[in-house]
């Protein structure tokens, strides 16, 4: 194997392996411009959001609301939508999971 071509798998190989933690990935999207963990800011905090939604399967419902944003549910404030090069759908999905076990 040539020294590039060990370079370009090695390259490969460490970004196939490092994978954003859901707080990188809220963090990366701008989530976090908005939202904290435990106070409102622009839009509601994660605690709010996971009381609103305690018992509720609403994983789907959430990932449609953060994709196409609206308003409404926590007041007049609009979400602006987050398409999926702002935040992957996996990388969406766990950050939903993470913000509902708040």
């Amino acid at each position: 194997m040539t020294r590039t071509a060990l370079m370009l798998f090695l390259g490969a190989l460490a970004l196939g392996t490092a994978q954003a933690t859901p707080e990188e990935a809220m963090n990366k999207a701008g989530c976090m411009a908005c939202h904290a963990k435990d106070k409102k800011l622009v839009g509601p905090s994660f605690k709010d959001i996971a009381a609103k939604y305690k018992g509720q399967d609403v994983s789907a419902k959430l990932a449609e609301k953060v994709r196409k944003g609206g308003s409404g549910s926590f007041g007049p404030i609009p979400m602006a939508p987050n398409p999926p090069d702002k935040i992957s759908d996996g990388d969406l999905k766990d950050a939903i999971a993470t913000i509902l076990s708040s």
